[in-house]
């Protein structure tokens, strides 16, 4: 990956999950994101994707509007024409990370659910989705911190 953008929003409208040409899952949702503050605050709206068997998963009955979430992935921003004949600009993340960080419309950060989109080298994915460290040697109790 030659960038990575994380940041915690929250979903913008329920997700959906459609097919490229060549049969490829991709689940759509998008994601709002709050900065600055006061009078300055903005909200940028990040178009998210998560692609492959993670996108058929039960992933996107959980990414309903309001959900809250923490994003981790590669982003990239195009440019397009509107209607009326300006240039707009459209930030778009393919998500290697997407962890559920609280109920719906909840502000706090209770962990609830994790789905990893890529597995690591040394952790598997359960059935749930949740990440679950898969390592060779077992952990040392020997450290002394």
């Amino acid at each position: 990956m030659s960038n990575v953008f994380s940041f915690t929003g929250t979903v913008g409208a329920d997700a959906e999950v459609r097919y490229s040409p060549s049969g490829q899952p991709v689940l759509n949702v998008r994601v709002a994101n709050n900065v600055g503050f006061g009078d300055k605050q903005q909200t940028l709206w990040i178009r998210v994707a998560v692609w492959g068997k993670r996108a058929e998963g039960q992933l996107a009955n959980y990414l309903k509007k309001g959900q809250q979430v923490f994003v981790s992935g590669e982003l990239s921003q195009s440019e397009y024409r509107a209607n009326d004949g300006s240039t707009k600009t459209s930030l778009e993340l393919n998500a290697n990370i997407l962890d559920l960080v609280g109920k719906r419309g909840d502000s706090g950060v209770q962990p609830q659910q994790s789905y990893a989109t890529s597995s690591a080298p040394n952790s598997s994915i359960t059935q749930s989705g949740v990440s679950v460290d898969n390592f060779d040697t077992p952990y040392d109790d020997d450290i002394p911190f």
